[in-house]
């Protein structure tokens, strides 16, 4: 019999990734949980087998729903757990403070709660992200996983409590849950409230004739090391299938670093128009920022064998592609 597989937030962008490998590389059955109103582009060329009940199956549920979330372990009895619906901007965070923390927080309790009650011998991944070491002073870089937690948002303080509580299940409950702080990772897909999918939307609508041909950034001085989100779902996969270790956590993020200043250059440097000009946007900043994501991923590669293997080029100009055809088809967008 096929195993089985959950994925929370199956259709955003890491989550709808996932699925397409999960789809090309196992012969999983594949549960996506998500909520009745989210959108189903980043999965709409897999609807024919939706529809046909073939190996994906829906199940509608939300993380401030205990009912709900009961429900869905309840139905899909999963062996594998990918958990990685959350509210995952960190500017919206400051804003909605209280949503992001009920929902990544007391959300994945919800989660594991009802996967101890129903499924407890799952394999289970708990997304955190590597936003929970915030602020690094330079002589700790790389960022190892003991670094200490210094979380630089409300949306990374939901991520320590994430983090943490996926290891208090392995701990108190004997379950095989591990957690990742995955680095930058982005590609096509990328919700456009991120730094290089807005730039590379605002490109792409440059290049349209629909604005003028102004780019606008927040704060560009902050170092990223990037990964492409095709090679981050590889390495989740891996992380549930080699030799699983209860409680372990790992850091997981690409090979290329660079300045959120020169990603933006690169994505430049690709396009059609060449008079773009840069414009700082004051309501693109935050008010304190995790400016050196730089991380040491030599646990996790040494342990499983993976490595990034998709180039930073490739990534920004399938990124740029991405949105270049979302444009094309006509529809409006916000320029946010």
């Amino acid at each position: 019999m096929a195993k089985r597989a959950l994925i929370t937030g199956i259709t955003g962008m890491v989550g709808s990734h996932l699925l397409d490998y999960l789809i090309e590389n196992t012969d999983w059955e594949i549960w996506g949980m998500l909520r009745w109103r989210s959108p189903l582009d980043n999965i709409a060329h897999h609807i024919y087998r939706i529809n046909r009940n073939d190996r994906i199956k829906l199940v509608y549920a939300d993380l401030r729903d205990t009912m709900s979330i009961n429900q869905a372990v309840n139905l899909s009895k999963p062996d594998y757990v990918f958990h990685l619906a959350a509210q995952s901007y960190p500017k919206t965070s400051f804003d909605s403070p209280l949503d992001t923390l009920d929902t990544n927080i007391q959300g994945t309790e919800r989660l594991l709660g009802a996967l101890r009650q129903f499924s407890k011998d799952a394999v289970i991944h708990v997304c955190a992200s590597s936003e929970v070491f915030g602020r690094v002073p330079k002589e700790k870089l790389p960022i190892d996983e003991e670094c200490t937690f210094h979380p630089a948002s409300p949306y990374a303080i939901s991520k320590v409590g994430t983090d943490l509580i996926g290891r208090y299940y392995a701990e108190a409950y004997n379950m095989c849950v591990m957690t990742t702080r995955m680095f930058t990772h982005t590609g096509p897909r990328r919700g456009d409230v991120f730094a290089e999918s807005t730039f590379a939307k605002q490109i792409a609508l440059i290049e349209a004739g629909k604005v003028e041909p102004v780019v606008k950034v927040g704060n560009l001085d902050s170092l990223r090391t990037w990964a492409d989100v095709r090679d981050a779902v590889r390495a989740y996969y891996m992380l549930v299938t080699i030799n699983p270790i209860p409680g372990a956590y790992y850091n997981i993020g690409g090979q290329y670093t660079c300045t959120i200043r020169a990603m933006l250059d690169t994505l430049i440097s690709y396009s059609t128009c060449k008079n773009i000009h840069v414009e700082v946007d004051p309501d693109r900043l935050r008010p304190i920022d995790a400016d050196l994501q730089v991380p040491d991923t030599r646990k996790f590669e040494s342990y499983t064998g993976w490595k990034p293997e998709i180039p930073f080029e490739k990534t920004m100009q399938d990124l740029l592609n991405y949105w270049r055809e979302r444009v094309s088809g006509g529809q409006d967008f916000l320029t946010r």
